[in-house]
């Protein structure tokens, strides 16, 4: 039998193309990933970029129908002696704060309910996501019809049980237009607080609470000494996007009380929108949205350097 000689392989190796250095290589799907994601990047720009840039320059552009040009700081100046912006900042820092802080609150309680040894677990934690899926308007529709004084469910409610004696104005009460609110956001928002807070449940060491347990821990002590720092991270990053989303809110304030009654509810994005769509102030209510803007970078830096770490 005649001996077969050996000779160098001259197919493709595991490194692709014949002779291609791993640079070559890596440099090349580097090219094709770009090239996938190039077409969000574009609609992104598209969708996100060209309007805030539009907005940025018009803040600091005069009225053109007064037959001015150039660019002006005055509306930025206008903004802190406007006593409408002043109330409204400080509406959007009550409505914020409310609603995130019951959001922490309600989402980590069923977090913990529903992390626990309950029958019917998976549908229960369907059912508590529900509320997430509803679109704002159409949750500000179904809570509108809620608080309607004459045929909204509350005040029969209430007129049954004799907690009150007459229909209430929910949404025409200064003094109670906010607080219904907030009750309906809390409803809409909370599920999303709870899944991130969820999965933080579902990542900590089980060996962390039966060692607790050996050393005579009761449920309030593993809830401070072990739930709690595990879940340090996780309720930071909850509450930074939180607190960006809910200062963004606007369908379903828009749709409850469009800001009112005499601007109780009138957010910075309810302001905004009716200085742009209804007044047609363009560059002040861009100046008004810059200035958001600039606050919500300033909250989401945290979670941008946080991110950028792991990564």
């Amino acid at each position: 039998m005649n001996a077969v000689p050996l000779t160098k392989s001259k197919g493709r190796g595991c490194l692709g193309r014949r002779g291609s250095p791993p640079s070559s290589l890596h440099r090349r799907h580097t090219r094709q990933g770009l090239a996938f994601i190039l077409p969000c990047f574009v609609l992104l720009g598209l969708v996100l970029g060209f309007p805030m840039v539009v907005a940025f320059v018009n803040s600091f552009t005069p009225l053109w129908s007064r037959g001015l040009s150039g660019f002006t700081i005055d509306y930025y100046r206008r903004l802190l002696q406007d006593p409408i912006f002043l109330n409204s900042l400080v509406r959007t820092v009550y409505f914020v704060g409310a609603t995130v802080a019951l959001h922490l609150v309600l989402g980590l309680g069923m977090a913990l309910v529903l992390n626990s040894a309950i029958r019917a677990r998976r549908l229960f934690r369907i059912v508590a996501l529900l509320p997430w899926t509803v679109p704002d308007v159409v949750a500000g529709l179904v809570w509108g019809w809620m608080y309607d004084p004459l045929s909204g469910i509350l005040n029969d409610a209430l007129l049954r049980l004799g907690v009150i004696a007459s229909p209430i104005e929910w949404l025409a009460t200064p003094s109670l237009v906010m607080p219904s609110v907030i009750l309906a956001d809390v409803w809409r928002g909370y599920p999303f607080v709870m899944l991130v807070l969820l999965a933080g449940l579902q990542a900590i060491p089980k060996e962390e609470y039966e060692a607790a347990k050996v050393d005579g821990a009761n449920a309030f002590q593993e809830f401070f000494h072990v739930t709690l720092p595990h879940l340090g991270r996780m309720i930071a990053i909850a509450t930074i996007l939180d607190v960006i989303w809910q200062a963004r809110r606007f369908g379903l304030i828009w749709v409850m009380t469009e800001g009112g009654p005499a601007r109780s509810t009138e957010i910075l994005s309810v302001l905004a929108y009716r200085q742009y769509f209804k007044f047609f102030n363009f560059e002040y209510a861009s100046a008004m949205a810059v200035v958001l803007a600039l606050i919500l970078v300033v909250v989401g830096l945290p979670y941008v350097r946080a991110v950028a770490r792991r990564a």
